[in-house]
């Protein structure tokens, strides 16, 4: 996707270099700056300071934090430490671990000497494979884009929540892959951006690169879909998911459930666009079983903008010793879910649905 009028991926090997460059979110959408990556220590802070977050992306700069670590060190024992420090940066986020397992699967068995060669080749592979599969959703997505613009005129007002765009993937995105592939095949669309508080990724990030692409879209506050919703203003949600389980239970950034409950209750389909590395077939109860990860107060208690002289600040926005929790994530059961949209279609939010299009995880 586009960036300052260039190409660029979320993340990409350093050239000449043992290292790795991202785009840094934390400063978006004010400034677009890179951060290098040199060592497994700049990974795990990248991936728990949310330098980089969303899932695929997560999993991405997982994989590169072992090659990272090989080139340092390729002991056995420096490969478990690696794993063990970058699995411990964010819990509920199952790519991380998918990524980490893949990678000690292929180095564990090759002598240490050649571990990190392997280990970048693979985290190549693994972006290269991102890119591909979030293009594949974008496919299945954009046909249930055009049946609704067939069904009822234009333009598809599509709400969606967080960021679930490129800058979550290593590119394409996974939610607004097929708003990206919609709004390239000429079909109009104008897309709804919750805020989602407290971090703001989606009035941070989804307007942003929205912007950055020229897809029409509108900012609005996290309590006003339902508004919307009521006043037929709203054609259909998609969302992101950073876990889904193999019962079709779906976990996404804070305030997702409450969309589903909405659209629900106006008859409006939700939909959860995932690639296959998310979805957890070790769980079935997701609302027992995932867990959430809960972060820092400040994050609700305080909030960064850009003031009218240009300069960037936090502000306080709660009366001084007010104490604050800050869940980043719930779970919405699948039976809210109208439909997943994977890179081998699209499928029900149930085992069966999702069994038919990866039969490789029936028991």
């Amino acid at each position: 996707m586009r960036a300052e009028n260039r190409h660029y991926r979320t993340i990409w090997p350093a050239e000449g270099a043992v290292a790795v460059e991202i785009i840094d979110q934390t400063r978006l959408p004010h400034e677009f700056a890179t951060v290098r990556l040199e060592n497994l220590h700049d990974a795990a802070i990248a991936i728990k300071n949310m330098l980089v977050r969303g899932a695929p992306l997560i999993g991405a700069t997982a994989a590169y934090g072992i090659a990272l670590a090989m080139s340092a060190e390729h002991s056995d024992a420096a490969l478990e430490e690696a794993c063990t420090t970058l699995a411990a940066t964010r819990p509920t986020a199952i790519n991380l671990r998918w990524a980490l397992a893949r990678m000690k699967a292929l180095l564990l068995p090759l002598p240490p000497e050649h571990r990190a060669q392997a280990a970048w080749q693979e985290a190549a592979a693994i972006c290269d494979e991102d890119v591909v599969i979030n293009r594949a959703i974008g496919g299945h997505g954009l046909k249930l884009i055009r049946d609704k613009l067939e069904a009822k005129g234009d333009p598809v007002n599509i709400l969606t929540h967080c960021n679930a765009g490129w800058l979550a993937t290593v590119d394409w995105g996974t939610a607004l892959a097929p708003i990206y592939a919609a709004f390239n095949a000429g079909i109009p669309v104008h897309v709804w951006v919750d805020e989602t508080r407290p971090r703001n990724q989606g009035a941070s990030l989804t307007a942003w690169e929205l912007k950055q692409h020229g897809v029409p879209h509108t900012v609005i506050a996290d309590n006003t879909g339902g508004h919307l919703m009521q006043h037929g203003m709203v054609d259909m949600v998609i969302v992101g998911t950073d876990r889904t389980t193999a019962s079709g239970d779906v976990c996404n950034k804070i305030g997702t459930y409450l969309k589903a409950l909405a659209a629900f209750d106006n008859q409006i389909p939700f939909y959860v666009a995932l690639p296959g590395p998310t979805i957890d077939w070790t769980l079935d109860d997701g609302i027992r079983d995932i867990p959430i990860e809960q972060r820092e107060a400040e994050e609700v208690t305080q909030i960064r903008g850009r003031t009218a002289e240009g300069e960037i600040i936090s502000v306080t926005l709660t009366p001084h010793g007010s104490p604050a929790a800050n869940y980043a994530f719930d779970v919405t059961p699948a039976r809210l879910v109208t439909g997943l949209i994977t890179e081998r279609g699209v499928c029900s939010a149930s085992r069966e649905g999702l069994q038919a299009l990866y039969p490789e995880q029936k028991r």
